[in-house]
């Protein structure tokens, strides 16, 4: 049996839930591998485009490296999986806000980033902000980045850029 060593991590991901084939492979994003691929392009892991293409590494990557290496950590407000957001009900993120509250709160991270508008919705239960820093919650500082999926990817490569350089400065 592995043991897989356990860090805090420095930056805490939280998405709103699983795409079904993520679900099944227990990887976050490896349905549509972009979300990996822009974390490579904004240097928060090594591994490069043509590596995380192949399940098996992406797997490993995550499974041996994502935390252990990078400090980084995944977490779903919902851990039920859909095709879209539109497959989530009314309030199913309620119990999810709480648990990301003690996540937080346990882990404290150096950043939380919120994947997309819609997650940091569903945890903060208001559309009254916009992309980027917000109020910290406790001592970690919080960013909404644009969902990975829709759009030019320079965009979230930058974001994801500038919470490196918010990391680096601290």
């Amino acid at each position: 049996m592995i043991r897989y060593r356990y860090k805090k991590p420095v930056i805490l991901f939280v998405g709103i839930n699983p795409h079904p084939g993520s679900f099944n492979r227990r990887v976050p994003f490896s349905n549509n591998k972009l979300f990996w691929y822009l974390l490579s392009e904004a240097g928060l892991i090594k591994e490069k485009r043509e590596e995380l293409r192949d399940d098996k590494t992406l797997e490993r990557v995550y499974k041996e490296k994502f935390n252990t290496v990078y400090e980084l950590g995944f977490v779903n407000i919902i851990d039920r999986p859909t095709r879209d957001i539109t497959g989530i009900k009314k309030h199913e993120e309620l119990p999810g806000r709480k648990k990301i509250s003690r996540i937080i709160k346990a882990e404290m991270p150096k950043v939380v980033c919120f994947i997309g508008k819609v997650t940091y919705e569903k945890y903060a239960g208001s559309k009254d902000f916009s992309f980027g820093w917000q109020e910290n919650i406790g001592a970690s500082k919080v960013f909404v980045m644009h969902f990975p999926l829709r759009g030019e990817a320079l965009i979230r490569v930058r974001e994801l850029q500038e919470i490196k350089r918010t990391i680096q400065s601290l």
